[in-house]
C-alpha cells in the first residue's frame, strides 16, 4: 500500500484533535482582567497541546517523505501513535482546569511521555520496512532529541509530585527543544 492514505488519516485525525482542544476552551465569565486571569491556565494548557500537536504533525510529515511502501506493521504503529496523541485533548482539559495540582501535572506528562514511545516505534516500523540504510536511517544518526524527550519526560511525571511547576517547565522545555525544525530528515530527501 501507499503511503497517501496513511498520511491524509493522520492529518485528519490530528485535525480533530486541535478542534477537540479548541472546543474545551472557555470564554471568561464577565469582562475585566480577573475573568481572563480565570482562564489562563485553560488558555496556556491549549497553547502548549496545540504546539504539540503541530510538532507530531511536522514531523510524522517529514517521517513520511522517508516512505516508499506501507506494511501492516507500519499501519499498527501509526494508529498506536494516534491513540496516544487523541489522550492530549483529555489530559489538556484536566491540567487546563486544575493547574497545578500534582496528578493532572502528571497525567499530562503520561500524555506526553507515551506519544513520544509511539513515534519511536513508528520510526522502527519504517526502518523494520525500509532497512538499517535507508532514507530514515541515515536520517536518524544518533536521534538525540529523540532519546532525550522521553527521558524528560519521565522525569518530570516523577517530580510532578514534588515540584509541579517545575514539571510543567520541563514540558515546555522539551516542546522549545521541538519548536526549532528538525531538518534531518528534509535534508536527506532533499539529496536523494
Amino acid at each position: 500500500m501507499g503511503k497517501d492514505r496513511l498520511a491524509a488519516f493522520s492529518d485528519g485525525v490530528i485535525a480533530i484533535l486541535i478542534t477537540i482542544m479548541v472546543l474545551e476552551l472557555r470564554i471568561p465569565h464577565g469582562a475585566d482582567w480577573r475573568a481572563l486571569a480565570a482562564v489562563a491556565p485553560s488558555f496556556f494548557t491549549y497553547v502548549m497541546s496545540f504546539i504539540y500537536l503541530a510538532i507530531y504533525w511536522n514531523n510524522h510529515h517529514h517521517l513520511l517523505h522517508t516512505v516508499s511502501r506501507v506494511d501492516g506493521l507500519i499501519l499498527w504503529a501509526n494508529s498506536h501513535l494516534l491513540f496516544w496523541l487523541s489522550l492530549v485533548p483529555a489530559a489538556t482539559a484536566w491540567l487546563g482546569q486544575n493547574l497545578p495540582a500534582p496528578v493532572p501535572v502528571a497525567a499530562y506528562g503520561v500524555a506526553l511521555f507515551m506519544p513520544a514511545i509511539a513515534y519511536y516505534l513508528l520510526q522502527q516500523a519504517i526502518l523494520h520496512r525500509h532497512g538499517r540504510h535507508s532514507v530514515l536511517a541515515e536520517a536518524l544518526g544518533r536521534d538525540l532529541k529523540g532519546k532525550l524527550s522521553p527521558v524528560l519526560y519521565a522525569a518530570a511525571i516523577g517530580l510532578a509530585f514534588v515540584y509541579p511547576w517545575l514539571s510543567v517547565a520541563i514540558y515546555v522545555v522539551v516542546a522549545l527543544m521541538w519548536l526549532v525544525p528538525d531538518r534531518r530528515i528534509e535534508n536527506r530527501v532533499g539529496e536523494g
